[in-house]
């Protein structure tokens, strides 16, 4: 009878474990993914500046 209660309560007990391992890893996930995309916009952005000064300095390269 031990046995089985022990048995049952580390079964359990691992269910819960893995739940929380398993939602911590996707929250962390979420959360790299929302930096990445938050760096790619500023990188887009910074791209866009760029180009926009390097054709105001260089006129002659838009063909106008």
């Amino acid at each position: 009878m031990f046995t089985l209660v022990t048995t049952v309560i580390l079964y359990v007990g691992g269910f819960v474990f893995l739940y929380g391992v398993i939602r911590l890893a996707i929250r962390h996930a979420l959360e790299e993914m929302e930096v990445r995309r938050i760096q790619a916009e500023r990188a887009e952005e910074l791209a866009a500046h760029r180009d926009r000064t390097l054709l105001r300095e260089n006129g002659f390269l838009t063909g106008s």
